[in-house]
């Protein structure tokens, strides 16, 4: 019989704590998983559920132009923001109500308060005020958006957080950042009918992935009516009356009823006790763990975006069942965290697995490159000017496709099974060999034949058709 009052302790309900531990109480542990906040964690709650619905409502502007080109007859339309939090919100209730379910069916015990770790063994569970011990700790408390603290007024700025929450809908706007997170709410204000700055310190977006689908979809973001503000960056904001006025490094002023920085989140780990179990932290704040989400305490472990390895829902759900694989059914399993597809929705969405071109060239020295650039058969009547991206990165040496990536609709729906074959290994022949679906923008993917190849060298990258 166990000295402990728990065989595991959670410390976070998001998606990667809520797998690990109803897979671990299925396997017979004694399991109870804190959370302070919501069960649902960040994706369900603030994060990738209630944006994509956002990104479905932003849409219907568009939509309601293009009916037209189709024969369709729209009357004047009118948004209402309050209905669509409202209804949103009623929506992650729900999900939250399952979250919580799919525990309780497990037999794993949920606790609504905030946890802190007393010592390697002990948690403290502050609404109730008492201590309990466990063999086992998981750390999946998640990440948080970072705020520049030294930035004066940064007060008056919100964050993903409170955008999902605002009562007013923001007429006008400033997103600051490059990332996903700011280049999807920007798409999103904008489809809303708010007027939008994109504010970042860079004169590219994305860093993290293919250095071109940054740079379309900036060109993508300007034709729909997105104002770039590149290569600067806030030094103070101030609040006049109900008007928000962001001071430049170049001395520009930008005003704006709401100034939203998304720069970036950071692991989750201040104020919870780690300090006092040992848990040995990067330098960002996040814990560091072995490929079996193992810290340097031997019982501890941490899964999500708390460590800081790939910041995706489904990486950290997958951690989080390997984990409770290893850990509670013996049988041990890690996570690999090589060609993950993910998407981003910005406006238009990109789809990307595998290798980015400048990491491709890196990794391999030289690449054959297959790119095709074209108008979606659906604008071919709308006349929209938008331009749609389909790119694969190929090893010459083995054929092997080592990334695949796309701009344009539904390109979400497509790199999930594009993340297949990249994932087993596919090569060109492969794609070459698959006939294709007509008529679809998939199509291109399997009809690519004209061919670029770049080489590496040591000052510049080399290009050869």
């Amino acid at each position: 019989m166990s000295n402990y009052d728990y065989d595991l302790f959670t410390i976070g309900a998001g998606s990667g704590g809520v797998r690990a531990s109803r897979l671990a109480a299925s396997y017979g542990a004694k399991v109870c998983v804190a959370e302070e906040y919501r069960a649902g964690g960040t994706c369900v709650i603030r994060g990738c559920v209630p944006k994509k619905l956002f990104v479905y409502a932003s849409h219907f502007s568009e939509e309601f132009e293009d009916a037209n080109a189709y024969g369709w007859s729209v009357p004047e339309t009118a948004f209402d923001w309050s209905m669509l939090i409202a209804n949103k919100d009623k929506e992650i209730g729900r999900l939250e109500g399952i979250y919580k379910s799919v525990l309780a069916n497990a037999g794993a015990e949920f606790v609504q308060s905030r946890a802190v770790l007393k010592d390697a063994h002990t948690v403290h569970i502050e609404a109730e005020n008492r201590d309990v011990s466990a063999e086992k700790i998981l750390i999946a408390a998640g990440g948080t958006p970072w705020l520049p603290s030294d930035l004066k007024g940064v007060e008056h700025a919100i964050t993903s957080n409170e955008a999902f929450h605002l009562e007013t809908f923001p007429k006008k706007i400033v997103v600051v950042g490059g990332g996903y997170i700011a280049v999807e709410f920007a798409g999103i204000f904008n489809g809303l009918g708010a007027d939008v700055t994109l504010l970042h310190r860079r004169n590219h977006v994305l860093k993290a992935f293919d250095a071109e689908l940054g740079d379309v979809l900036l060109e993508e973001m300007q034709k729909k009516g997105v104002t770039l503000c590149l290569g600067k960056t806030i030094e103070s904001i101030d609040l006049d009356g109900g008007t928000k006025k962001a001071t430049l490094n170049d001395g520009q002023v930008l005003e704006a009823d709401q100034i939203m920085f998304a720069v970036g989140r950071v692991p989750n780990t201040s104020g919870i006790g780690l300090e006092n179990a040992g848990v040995e932290l990067g330098k960002g704040g996040e814990v560091i763990v072995d490929e079996f989400s193992r810290s340097n305490v031997n019982h501890i472990f941490a899964v999500g975006d708390v460590t800081d390895r790939l910041q995706l829902t489904p990486v950290a759900i997958r951690e989080g069942a390997a984990f409770a694989e290893t850990e509670f059914n013996n049988n041990p399993q890690a996570m690999d965290h090589r060609n993950v597809a993910t998407a981003i929705f910005s406006q238009p969405p990109i789809g990307t697995v595998g290798l980015s071109e400048e990491q491709a060239l890196e990794e391999c020295g030289e690449i054959d490159i297959y790119k095709s650039t074209f108008r979606p058969l659906k604008h071919t009547l709308t006349g929209r000017d938008e331009t749609t991206l389909m790119k694969l990165l190929v090893d010459p040496k083995s054929n092997r496709v080592l990334g695949c990536h796309i701009v344009g609709p539904d390109s979400g729906e497509m790199i999930q099974c594009l993340g297949i074959a990249v994932k087993m290994g596919a090569t060109k022949q492969d794609f070459d060999a698959t006939v294709a679906v007509h008529p679809t923008s998939a199509e291109e993917l399997v009809t690519l034949r004209d061919k670029v190849t770049r080489k590496k060298t040591a000052g510049a990258t080399a290009a050869a058709t």
